[in-house]
């Protein structure tokens, strides 16, 4: 199956330039966070993680005043990490991911995903977990949304990764289905077994990647039509 999904404008971007910025702006909210005593730290969390009990009460409200009722740390919370080895899980799939995904469907298409993902795998936490005061930060909600992606518009790629046989690392190619789909089962396995913990909700990985992967299939659904 090739890959159908091109570029809404019909030409691949030159650098992953949306891919850099959200890392850049992760690194810089990190960079930012470390700097501040544990006190104003754990403040910056409640204030921008996005709590499920809040936010299921800013949907109680008219639309009107959701901007004043919890929105904002829906979409912040993705750019605030707890550790820095959050921060570099998050990046490290975002790069092997969302590069490819950013080259072949565009800039703008992996920012719907990163963003829109992100935002609604939170706000689906918050509606499985209503009452729940945890603040959920962390960009592993939007990320898993781009995985979602990759496999929906590539589902025949593989990926290069190095296995470790006795005392020796061999290169193999690796079918991407077999990749994510190990993945995506150990994620299932932690939101089942593994309660919120460090303001991490592994639910957020299993419904980005849900979300990612419904993303993918209207993308080629419009890339047949547009074709």
């Amino acid at each position: 199956m090739s890959d159908i999904v091109t570029n809404w404008s019909r030409r691949p971007p030159a650098s992953p330039w949306v891919t850099l910025m959200i890392s850049l702006a992760c690194l810089f909210a990190a960079l930012l966070y470390a700097s501040l005593s544990p006190l104003v730290q754990q403040a910056v969390i409640e204030m921008a993680g996005a709590i499920p009990a809040r936010t299921m009460q800013m949907f109680s409200r008219p639309v009107a005043e959701w901007l004043d009722g919890g929105l904002l740390p829906i979409l912040a919370g993705l750019f605030l990490h707890s550790s820095w080895l959050h921060l570099a899980g998050n990046l490290a799939y975002l790069w092997v991911f969302g590069m490819p995904v950013e080259r072949s469907a565009g800039g703008f298409y992996l920012a719907l995903v990163f963003l829109l993902g992100g935002g609604m795998a939170h706000i689906m936490v918050s509606v499985r977990l209503p009452d729940l005061e945890t603040p959920i930060i962390g960009a592993s909600g939007a990320v898993s949304a781009v995985v979602g992606a990759y496999l929906g518009l590539f589902p025949s790629r593989r990926i290069g990764l190095y296995l470790p046989l006795g005392l020796y690392m061999q290169f193999a190619q690796v079918p991407a289905l077999v990749v994510i789909g190990s993945w995506f089962t150990l994620q299932l396995v932690y939101s089942v077994f593994g309660p919120i913990t460090g303001t991490v909700a592994w639910w957020t990985h299993l419904a980005g990647f849900t979300l990612g992967l419904i993303f993918a299939m209207l993308a080629r659904a419009i890339s047949h039509l547009r074709n």
